[in-house]
């Protein structure tokens, strides 16, 4: 997998506050909660903060181009098709460079294109220039997966636009009453209490299947919550057969995006360990494809993978 984004903290060095603060006042001839109302939309200096409160709903790509430059053109278009195409959990803003200088320094463009996402009001640069269609894909998933971990998990209401039937029309859908307890207790980093009130709602409603998602991602974060990374990995390491070694190594493999690493870390532990070890290891791979999601084409050799080994 190509890794292009930090993989697990928001910890870009894009400092967005003055375009945010910006964005904040009315400007002339507008309501100061106009809200963004297409999920592929134009963004200038005055409506920045319009993409960093949308981004607490669904991930926001941010794309700074210029119609100078064919590789900023066929970039955008590509991004427009792939965005589009993910059922309203993704937006893609576009930034003209040449007429947007604020947004250029803030987002610190040494070139068009530049893309950075928006996840949760946090900027994480991506890249500079052009990237094939496979990569583009593969970011794009990256991006979900930060965004499922830091409590992004929002989907727009998407409809085709009167006025241009490639476009839609979003309009952000309310969580359900626990899901947003859940979200805003991830916010402020309290992640156990994340995992209760989705533990509660899947009670509630043991079909609620963003419930199930939530709760697995709330509850890899509280176990790496105050962890140290190169503990983990150097304990996983000296000890290959200790399998609490090995669930925090496989945490700290899925939370980076290393999926395939995290599934094999566990799988071939499994033929070794005792009853409750593997019962243990089963659980935990479970969890991991309800994050990942069932359709993933890793989650579903894994799952081959560990029938083949249950029976």
């Amino acid at each position: 997998m190509t890794q292009l984004i930090p993989p697990v903290g928001l910890r870009g060095a894009v400092d967005l506050t003055s375009l945010v603060q910006r964005a904040a006042q009315p400007r002339e001839g507008t309501d100061a909660g106009t809200p963004v109302t297409l999920s592929v939309f134009a963004l200038d200096d005055q409506s920045f903060g319009e993409a960093v409160e949308l981004s607490r709903t669904v991930p926001v790509i941010v794309v700074v181009w210029t119609p100078r430059s064919e590789t900023s053109v066929a970039l955008t278009e590509s991004l427009r098709q792939l965005v589009s195409g993910r059922d309203g959990r993704m937006a893609l803003a576009t930034v003209e460079a040449d007429t947007n200088p604020q947004i250029v320094r803030a987002m610190q463009v040494q070139a068009a294109p530049t893309v950075v996402a928006i996840i949760a009001g946090q900027p994480v640069p991506l890249f500079q220039g052009a990237q094939p269609a496979e990569i583009l894909a593969e970011l794009l998933d990256q991006v979900g997966e930060l965004a499922v971990q830091h409590g992004v998990t929002g989907q727009l209401e998407v409809a085709v636009s009167e006025t241009d039937g490639a476009a839609a029309e979003a309009v952000a859908a309310p969580r359900p009453p626990l899901h947003q307890e859940a979200v805003d207790a991830l916010d402020r980093g309290d992640f156990e209490a994340a995992v209760t009130s989705y533990r509660t709602a899947i009670a509630q409603n043991p079909r609620d299947t963003e419930a199930v998602v939530g709760l697995a991602r709330a509850a890899l974060l509280a176990r790496l919550a105050g962890s140290d990374k190169e503990q983990i990995r150097s304990r996983a390491a000296t000890e290959p057969h200790a399998i609490s070694a090995q669930l925090l190594a496989a945490d700290l493999d899925i939370s980076g995006g290393h999926i395939a690493d995290g599934f094999d870390r566990l799988l071939t532990l499994f033929p070794s360990a005792d009853t409750d070890g593997k019962k243990l290891l089963r659980e935990r791979l479970i969890e991991y494809f309800d994050l990942v999601g069932p359709e993933d084409p890793r989650v579903l050799s894994a799952r081959r993978r560990l029938t083949a080994l249950l029976f």
